[in-house]
């Protein structure tokens, strides 16, 4: 077994992780985006997680070791998810979707909502993955970047492709390549979270708002712009509108971005950075346009017909939530069969009918509009082949990018 360093965080770092979970994305409830988009590998309290317990990451050759499966004999699989992310009945008694798969397999699945965000969530799983056993856990539900750091560190199972038929066949081409899994041998993602520009229109006298060029100059706004305090979101729109990929920035890139950003401080153009906060300013129109997540958007337009969206033409950037079979985990083949469930288009769309989010299946719209024919041209749900043709991811950052990155991310916004 190779042994890692210990990866200890910088005071950027851990400002950034502070940042996310009392009013980034971690801080937020269903359908406002309820993730901790975490920077590298985070803290609790105040002690590194990859140090926990005095036990130092380990990776093996090849990622992690297949483990006794004893999914024919067990007929069950223990599923951890996020609050709030999987259809309920009317009456909340029940989960359609889970118990119909019972039906059909006979394999039961205990559900447990015990992920409030991927930072505390990767705190209760890390000591037992470094020590090289079972978490108790059969199939897990991460954000893109802590997705990454797992499979990195050989700390998930690679997917059985032969029971993943409906996953391969349906898998939108939006979510197929990422540098973090590539061919997705170990995840498949659950939702996409998109960031996109949002605007009160009565705030900016029904004008238009769709760029960050525009957040930036247009005089018409200065002073009632915002941006995000989450630093994936708010440098990967700006370096797409600047001409560059999110996927594949050079430091060079990065702080000419932060540059162009500093611009607008220095100006006055933006009112200032926030975390989801930023909600009730749009919603009263004190902040006019601002950069936004969808889930947001979909909320705040129920109660609000002023408030707009627009996808920039030069694109935008989308986060996943990705599920992952835990290194050691009992019913690895279960578990298999469970994430291909979910990419059954019937299941599919009765999953994104409820939550809401953006559905990572190809092909679920005539599914989604029996359900609902107004979810279903919903391309905040359901991108289009032109807004799924803009979509970016940012690219996995290294321990030393992480720490540079957010030093500077943290001098620009002022935390």
């Amino acid at each position: 077994m190779e042994q890692y360093e210990t990866e200890r965080l910088s005071a950027a770092q851990l400002a950034a992780m502070r940042r996310s979970l009392t009013s980034g994305r971690g801080a937020l409830s269903r359908r406002s985006l309820l993730r901790a988009s975490g920077a590298g590998v985070f803290a609790v309290g105040g002690a590194g997680i990859l140090s926990g317990c005095g036990i130092p990451p380990a990776k093996r050759e090849g990622g992690a070791a297949d483990s006794d499966d004893h999914s024919d004999k067990e007929k069950q699989v223990n599923f951890s998810n996020w609050t709030e992310y999987m259809d309920t009945s009317e009456d909340g008694k029940s989960r359609p979707t889970l118990e119909a798969f019972t039906r059909r397999t006979g394999i039961k699945v205990k559900y447990t909502e015990d992920i409030n965000d991927n930072v505390e969530f990767f705190g209760k799983i890390q000591p037992q993955l470094a020590a090289g056993q079972d978490t108790g856990r059969d199939l897990i539900n991460v954000t893109d970047w802590l997705a990454a750091r797992i499979i990195r560190l050989g700390w998930a199972q690679k997917l059985d492709p032969s029971l993943l038929p409906h996953a391969y066949a349906n898998l939108s081409s939006q979510f197929r390549t990422v540098d973090w899994d590539p061919g997705r041998a170990y995840s498949y993602p659950w939702t996409g979270i998109p960031c996109v520009v949002a605007y009160n229109a009565k705030a900016t006298r029904g004008r238009k708002v769709d760029s960050v060029t525009q957040l930036l100059d247009d005089p018409t706004l200065k002073g009632r712009v915002g941006f995000l305090t989450e630093m994936r979101d708010t440098i990967g729109m700006t370096l797409l509108d600047m001409g560059k990929d999110p996927g594949t920035f050079t430091d060079a890139d990065f702080d000419a971005a932060v540059g162009r950003l500093q611009k607008g401080v220095d100006k006055n153009q933006i009112r200032r950075f926030t975390g989801n906060d930023y909600t009730a300013d749009l919603a009263k129109g004190d902040i006019a346009a601002c950069l936004a997540w969808a889930g947001d958007v979909i909320q705040l337009q129920a109660d609000n017909p002023d408030i707009k969206y627009a996808i920039p033409a030069a694109g935008y950037v989308t986060a996943t939530d990705n599920l992952l079979v835990p290194a050691q985990a009992r019913h690895r083949k279960n578990a298999t069969r469970l994430i291909d469930y979910y990419y059954e288009l019937p299941v599919a769309a009765q999953l994104a009918a409820y939550i809401n989010y953006v559905c990572p299946v190809a092909g679920v719209g005539a599914e989604l509009a029996k359900i609902d024919p107004e979810l279903a041209t919903n391309p905040l749900i359901i991108p289009d082949e032109a807004m799924a043709a803009k979509s970016h991811s940012f690219r996995s950052l290294s321990s030393a990018e992480e720490t540079a990155y957010e030093e500077k991310f943290a001098k620009l916004i002022g935390a």
